[in-house]
């Protein structure tokens, strides 16, 4: 037998890795996804294919109409990766009546390993070196927030000596990785002595930035929940050290500060937009509040060609909003004291659909370079009040 009659091997025994082996032949194989635990969360898939240089590749990943966000296939490209480095899409084909709703991923081999993900990852690894390198820059601290269900900390990077209190803060749900790709983005800037836009916002705020709100979801890759199957953003109103020590501890490190403006990161799996939600609907509104939000979308809109106020979530009525996530929470909890303004980012895990990329799709890059535009948005926003 040649090698090319070889079976490829799968393996995703790894940080953040997730999928299950149902069959292999030559070439080809059938695959599942791994609910998050307890819970049945599922959709985050990451995982290596070895054994198949030169041969094209065939990968049925099944059962997915049960998937949390079917809608979420349709249009939707595998990533792709032979170093790790760079993160390309591959053909992609969705049929939802096939084996429970299939993805099949094709792919031709040029190295002998390849690596596909439901989007390009974000180690732990990664992770720390991005807090370590942050926090060795100047006029950065370092603050263990907490830990979590399986020991790990929650890392809090503050800087800045201005009176307006900033959170930011990523990945409740940690098979958005995008997210942390977007905190890196936001890190480089803010730690920049030369960027003009890191010197005004630190000058006037005082910034709490963290990277990584649920490290266990992401080391175990899960697609939404913590170690113990809990969607952290629906936790916001009463976390609990047995649900939800995240939560717990970000949300107290809050309330020690006070937060006028906060941006929770995240992704969408089915819209093909960069947008922003709000925190419309919550009992403590006031005008201010929603005018603060308004502005600030009207000046990201005019920074970012990749940013957009057409597409995006369903705004709640009056006394209404969902106090268990975290930007109605904050700018609930905070609206007397501090008029907190608050708000979601969400990007695609597919593209921008109006300024579409065919070689990556969204990606790392354009992630990080959206976290700039978010910065010099509220640089802008802090200093013209326009």
């Amino acid at each position: 037998m040649t090698s090319k009659q070889q079976p490829i091997f799968i393996d995703a025994e790894f940080d953040s890795g997730n999928i299950e082996v149902l069959k292999v032949e030559g070439a080809k194989a059938r695959l599942s996804i791994r609910k998050d635990r307890q819970s049945d969360f599922f959709q985050w898939f990451h995982f290596r294919v070895a054994g198949a240089a030169g041969r094209k590749l065939e990968l049925r990943i099944t059962g997915l109409a049960s998937s949390a966000y079917p809608d979420g296939w349709p249009g939707y490209r595998a990533c792709v990766s032979e170093d790790r480095q760079y993160w390309g899409r591959a053909e992609t084909e969705w049929d939802k009546d096939a084996d429970g709703g299939t993805l099949t991923i094709r792919h031709t081999l040029e190295a002998a390993i390849a690596w596909f993900a439901y989007f390009a990852p974000y180690s732990m690894e990664r992770h720390h070196e991005l807090v370590t390198g942050a926090a060795q820059a100047d006029g950065v601290s370092y603050r263990c927030l907490g830990h979590s269900h399986d020991g790990q900390p929650i890392d809090c990077l503050e800087m800045g000596e201005g009176e307006t209190q900033v959170w930011l803060y990523a990945r409740q749900h940690p098979g958005e990785v995008m997210a942390e790709w977007w905190m890196e983005g936001a890190l480089d800037c803010l730690t920049d002595p030369a960027d003009p836009v890191a010197r005004v916002l630190r000058q006037k705020c005082r910034l709490h930035v963290v990277p990584n709100a649920n490290p266990d979801g992401s080391r175990r890759g899960h697609l939404r929940t913590n170690a113990v199957g809990v969607n952290l953003n629906r936790e916001w109103h009463e976390p609990t050290p047995e649900r939800s020590p995240e939560v717990l501890a970000i949300r107290n490190a809050m309330d020690e500060t006070g937060v006028h403006f906060a941006m929770d990161v995240h992704g969408d799996e089915a819209i093909a937009a960069v947008f922003l939600a709000g925190f419309e609907g919550i009992p403590n509104w006031t005008d201010a509040q929603g005018e603060g939000y308004q502005r600030y979308r009207a000046i990201l809109a005019r920074r970012s060609p990749d940013f957009q106020t057409k597409l995006g979530y369903a705004v709640a009525t009056a006394g209404k909003a969902n106090l268990s996530m975290s930007t109605n929470q904050l700018a609930n909890r905070f609206a007397a004291s501090h008029g907190c303004v608050s708000m979601t980012l969400e990007m695609p895990f597919k593209d921008n659909a109006e300024l579409p990329d065919p070689a990556q799709g969204w990606s790392p890059e354009r992630s990080r370079l959206l976290a700039r535009d978010c910065l010099a948005a509220l640089a802008q926003w802090l200093v013209t009040g326009e």
